[in-house]
C-alpha cells in the first residue's frame, strides 16, 4: 500500500523532511502501526514519534487515532498539538 506522509512544525524540524511517499508493508494497516513502523527508522524518528509524546495525527485531513485504518493513497499527517503561524 502506498501512502503520503506529511510532517509539520517541530516534527518536520526533528525529522528533516516535510513529506514523502511511502510504500508500506502489508502488516502496517493502522495509523498506530505506521507510527511504530516509522520509529524503527532510527533515533530521530523514535524520539519524534515516541509513545506518550504530545502529537496529533490526521488521516485524509481528519483527526485520527492509533486505530484509524490506512487505505491505498491516503495522506497521514503528524504535527504537534499547537502550531503557530
Amino acid at each position: 500500500m502506498k501512502i503520503q506522509l506529511r510532517f509539520f512544525a517541530s516534527i518536520r524540524e526533528a525529522l528533516g523532511t516535510s513529506q514523502e511517499t511511502l510504500d508500506l508493508p502489508q502488516e502496517v494497516g493502522t495509523v498506530g502501526a505506521l507510527r511504530h513502523h516509522l520509529r524503527e527508522r532510527g533515533e530521530a524518528w523514535a524520539a519524534a514519534l515516541a509513545p506518550g509524546r504530545a502529537l496529533r495525527m490526521a488521516c485524509n485531513q481528519q483527526m485520527a487515532d492509533e486505530a484509524t485504518p490506512l487505505s491505498e493513497g491516503c495522506e497521514v499527517a503528524f504535527f504537534p498539538p499547537v502550531t503557530g503561524g
